[in-house]
């Protein structure tokens, strides 16, 4: 792997603004997942497609990355970014709205990466089990949101997102089948692994 080239366009990332993920959670993730590589990856939200990068290296051998996008920009630079790494050959991108996508697919995951519309993670969520391999985990990124999440905080232009984040904590906590460990790094990390019954 292009170590150099990563770097470049984590930094091209942050300067135009993208959120990718952040370097404390990514440890938290590779940390979670190198006892077990997982063989096969769904994240949902691509942008210029740093994280899936960053997964590839975690793969088994000949494992792959299956990333949903719908911004046609963001899925033209990821596109790029994965030629230029060498990594076009692990990851394929899904165009269009995770929403009408998901439903869609019919495969198995070892891991799923939720780093997309706040406001749909309990949808994202119930797609997720749906496709989670026996001993599968989910990470769902931003759980905590800035800390609006665990706090009182009720502005109407989050309140939607909040709402939403905090109803994807309760489903995730209260599942039997579910391990949930939520992680206060980053801007939050909610880890839940499949129970071995």
């Amino acid at each position: 792997m292009l170590q150099k080239k990563v770097e470049e366009i984590k930094e091209k990332a942050l300067k135009d603004h993208i959120p990718i993920i952040m370097d404390d959670t990514l440890k938290e993730i590779e940390k979670i997942l190198k006892p077990n590589p997982p063989r096969t990856i769904l994240e949902i939200g691509t942008a210029v497609g740093y994280s899936a990068i960053c997964f590839s290296n975690l793969l088994q051998d000949g494992g792959h990355i299956d990333t949903i996008e719908r911004e046609k920009d963001r899925i033209e630079e990821a596109k790029q970014n994965f030629i230029d790494v060498g990594v076009e050959n692990k990851i394929y991108i899904y165009e269009g709205d995770a929403v009408e996508i998901l439903p869609t697919l019919d495969k198995t995951y070892d891991m799923v990466f939720i780093d997309a519309a706040k406001g749909k993670y309990p949808f994202f969520l119930n797609q997720a089990l749906r496709m989670l391999s026996k001993n599968g985990v989910i990470f769902a990124d931003n759980i905590l949101y800035k800390g609006y999440v665990m706090s009182d905080y009720n502005k109407h232009k989050q309140r939607t997102a909040v709402r939403n984040l905090r109803e994807y904590i309760k489903e995730v906590t209260e599942n039997p089948e579910l391990e949930t460990e939520i992680l206060e790094v980053g801007d939050g990390l909610a880890v839940s692994k499949k129970k071995v019954m």
